[in-house]
């Protein structure tokens, strides 16, 4: 039976303790930073020996968006651009964008399969505004709905026929966040009405996507005290309700300065709220027993989530690489992006 929580892991191997622990907690899924990445061999071998410690295929997320947030890198990996250069390319031709958008993701699927994972947190949905944070910036499609929507579905569909897991972030919207939420707790001020017109179109228009992760933020228009992630009024409210996302709901980082209290309480508080999966990171064990306290066996709604998050991951189409890497580099060229296979 699954637990309600995702962890990470402290180096590319698993440890005594982290296989006793692993397997005693029985996490849902498990996530990989670039301290886990030596080579495509050894990232197979730790996705393999992570499942087999928990004796079942377990998802094994990753955060790949291309750009500054980009795990897997050179000169074992493709050097992936950041979404703003496929957004480039979508003003300058709408269809050449998706295309770019769609082999980017495509290739991206392909790379993380291949090394035993088959989940990747992206794409990103959050609209940024003048002003704000620039932890979003360039990791946008753009600056207007239209375009993350489009941009958001070539994405998806690129991730999905290769076999990898999408999860949406950060829903219902970090755009708007003036400080970042892994040193402060960010506040939305905005009302509701405009809200739903503008940061929360992208999350209604990709609502079936089979996961998303939370924004950790204030939105004062439903709860002005307590961040969306640990507040049961802003997810039924704005994430179950107005945007109708009925996907797995996992939080962000819990380890984040967003939110304030220790880690068991806040897995208590995330899930009570009305997230599926608790999100813990930093792979440090003492920090993992604190979460597990806190977790909680996956069942009813959540399971059912849970069980469509990984049916999603089950199958990947024939691909021809080599003709997808040439396609995508010509279209980078063509509107002057470096040429980035390696």
């Amino acid at each position: 039976m699954s637990m309600a929580s995702i962890f990470g892991l402290a180096g590319p191997k698993l440890t005594a303790g982290e296989r006793a622990f692993f397997r005693d907690a029985s996490p849902w899924g498990f996530i990989l930073f670039a301290r886990n990445i030596e080579t495509p061999a050894q990232v197979a071998r730790l996705c393999a020996d992570i499942r087999d410690t928990v004796g079942r295929h377990a998802m094994i997320f990753i955060d790949q968006e291309g750009g500054r947030v980009r795990r897997m890198r050179p000169p074992y990996w493709r050097d992936y651009p950041a979404a703003a250069v496929l957004a480039d390319i979508y003003r300058n031709n709408k269809s050449d964008g998706l295309m770019a958008c769609y082999l980017h993701h495509r290739l991206m699927a392909d790379d993380l399969r291949t090394a035993g994972l088959n989940a990747d947190c992206a794409p990103v949905l959050d609209l940024p505004v003048d002003g704000a944070d620039p932890i979003i910036s360039d990791r946008a499609f753009g600056n207007s709905t239209a375009s993350i929507i489009d941009m958001a579905h070539a994405a998806m569909a690129g991730l999905m026929v290769g076999g990898v897991a999408p999860v949406i972030k950060h829903i219902p919207g970090h755009g708007r966040a003036t400080v970042d939420s892994h040193k402060a707790l960010p506040r939305i001020t905005e009302p509701e009405l405009q809200l739903r017109l503008t940061d929360f179109m992208p999350f209604t228009a990709l609502s079936d996507a089979p996961m998303a992760m939370t924004a950790h933020a204030v939105f004062d228009c439903v709860d002005d005290t307590v961040p969306l992630t640990l507040s049961t009024a802003a997810i039924d409210h704005i994430v179950r309700g107005v945007i109708g996302f009925d996907g797995l709901l996992m939080s962000d980082d819990l380890d984040m300065k967003a939110l304030s209290g220790g880690l068991t309480a806040k897995t208590e508080r995330a899930l009570a709220a009305g997230c599926d999966i608790a999100l813990q990171c930093s792979g440090v064990l003492p920090a993992m027993v604190k979460v597990a306290k806190g977790a909680k066996t996956l069942t009813g709604d959540a399971r059912r989530r849970a069980d469509i998050a990984d049916y999603s991951a089950l199958y990947a189409d024939e691909f021809d690489r080599t003709s997808a890497e040439i396609a995508f580099d010509a279209l980078l060229i063509q509107y002057g992006h470096q040429q980035v296979s390696v």
